[in-house]
Order: C-alpha cells, then structure tokens, then sequence
C-alpha cells in the first residue's frame, strides 16, 4: 500500500553573511545571521516507479499560481538516499527571493522520505544531506544551519553542526520581493564574494533592533542593494523603521510599528512571523 509522508521546513531570511570555503561541502559554509521565518516549504513524499518532483506556489487564498516540474536538487537527494518517490513541495513565498526555500524544500523533503522509507536517519543527518546538497549545487550556504530550529539565528562557524546561537523573538516582520536574485550569480563569483565577505560584521546581534543595525550596515557595504530595493529602504529610515535587504533576494524585509503601511507603498507586503521551532516531520498517512 502506498503511503504518504508529509514534512514541512520554514523559511529564513539572511541579514548579512560571509561565505567560508572549505575542503568539503560539509566544511564548506558561511557566517552571518538571520531570522527564521512560520512560512516556508511543505513536502509530501510517496513511494513510486520512478522519482519525479512537483513545486507548487500557492497564492493568498490557496490557489495554485504555478507549477513546475523537476529539481535538480531535489533529485540529487534521492540518488543520494537510493530511493525513488514522488516528492511534492508547496509554498506560499516567491522563489529566489531571499527566504531560504531551497533549504527548506531539502529539509521537508529529506524528513518525508526519511520517514516514507524508514531510513533511520536522525535531524543531524537529514540537515547535513540538504547543506551538502545546498553546496553542491550553488544553492545556498547557511540556510540550513539555520533552519534546524527558530529564532534569530547567527552562525557562528561554516556547517549544520559548528556554534549556532539562538535568540527567542516574538514579533511580527513584513517582508516585499520585487523579484529573484539568482543566488548562483552571487555565490559563483569570486570577486562579488569578495566584496560580501568584506561588508560582513564578525559579530553576532545581541537583540532584533542590533540585528537589523548590523544587516543593513551589510547591505550598503555589499554592493548588491537594486535602486529599487534602496527606493523601499529610504522610506522605511523616513518612517523610522527598521528595515534591511533580504539576503539573497530582490527584497525589503522590515519590523515593528509602520512596516507594513510602509512597504505598501511598493508593492503587496508578506506578513511573517518569527518562527519558533525548525524543520519537521508533520504526518504519515496510507
């Protein structure tokens, strides 16, 4: 009988990061800090003939925006894991925008077929196949340290299982993509690489409002803030809001008293909150 195993990941949003390059993936990562995020990626795994993947984007209302077929990654994973299912993942956020769903669709995908195929293998050992997979790919560096629990996170040494520090945040973020930034563009150049590495803080945030101080200070110094990301970041300082660029994405995220109301003024701005927990296991089902 075919079962269904269903998992789901949040997000994340980077603030500032520096890339360290190791002599495996798995020492292979970067330092920084973000905010990990309630939205994010839902997988749902069964068992089939042959491996095919399905991503879905949902809108406001649960309706279907669009519909792709195949992941690279994704696939990756189930050569790696010797298996063969139909994995589908939804979400609610823009892909390539900045929130870490590459990560968050390994995570979800990696807990469903570990628990479709009873593969045994404990969260240490699902988060270090999607980092690896993250870095074999150019798809992303610290998305899946961090997303392992909730929280402000900063991460202090390259991988899933070096110094991570967590700080409890109970607020609300908004956050307005106006449109992918290829994380590849930036990860596989050396000399834009050199200039983030540069403009990134060697300090973790003691508090939200240190964190925004520090990831905008980050986005000025990096080179990567679009004119049209600077427009939404000039209103949020006329407001007093804190805001900054989501990190790797076409984006403003944004907190407190006005953010909202703010952003509007660009675009349709995403309500978020600060997750609590990180990847899970959901359900398995007949």
């Amino acid at each position: 009988m075919v079962r269904t195993a269903v998992a789901f990941s949040p997000g994340h949003i980077s603030g500032y990061f520096k890339k360290v390059a190791g002599k495996t993936p798995e020492t292979t990562g970067s330092l920084g800090a973000g905010l990990v995020i309630d939205e994010g990626v839902r997988a749902e795994a069964s068992a089939a003939g042959t491996s095919a993947v399905v991503v879905r984007c949902l809108g406001a209302h649960g309706e279907v925006i669009s519909e792709s077929a195949g992941s690279t990654p994704l696939e990756y994973v189930m050569h790696e894991l010797g298996v063969t299912a139909r994995v589908e993942t939804t979400c609610r956020l823009p892909i390539g925008a900045g929130f870490g769903l590459s990560a968050a669709a390994l995570l979800s995908s990696i807990t469903a077929l570990n628990a479709l195929f009873d593969l045994g293998m404990d969260r240490a050992g699902i988060a270090a196949l999607a980092h690896r997979t993250e870095v074999v790919h150019n798809t992303g560096l610290g998305d899946v340290a961090a997303c392992q629990g909730g929280g402000l996170v900063c991460r202090q040494t390259p991988g899933t299982i070096g110094a991570i520090t967590r700080i409890p945040v109970d607020t609300e973020v908004r956050a307005l993509s106006f449109g992918p930034l290829p994380t590849p563009e930036v990860l596989g150049s050396a000399e834009r690489l050199a200039q983030v590495a540069a403009a990134c803080p060697d300090t973790c945030p003691t508090d939200l409002d240190d964190f925004f101080r520090l990831s905008r200070s980050f986005a000025e110094k990096s080179g990567l803030v679009r004119p049209e990301v600077r427009a939404a970041l000039a209103a949020c300082d006329t407001a007093g809001v804190p805001a900054s660029m989501t990190m790797l994405g076409l984006g403003v995220f944004a907190a407190g008293e006005g953010a909202g109301g703010v952003l509007a003024l660009f675009g349709d701005p995403i309500p978020l909150r600060v997750a609590r927990e990180g990847f899970r296991l959901l359900e398995v089902r007949p």
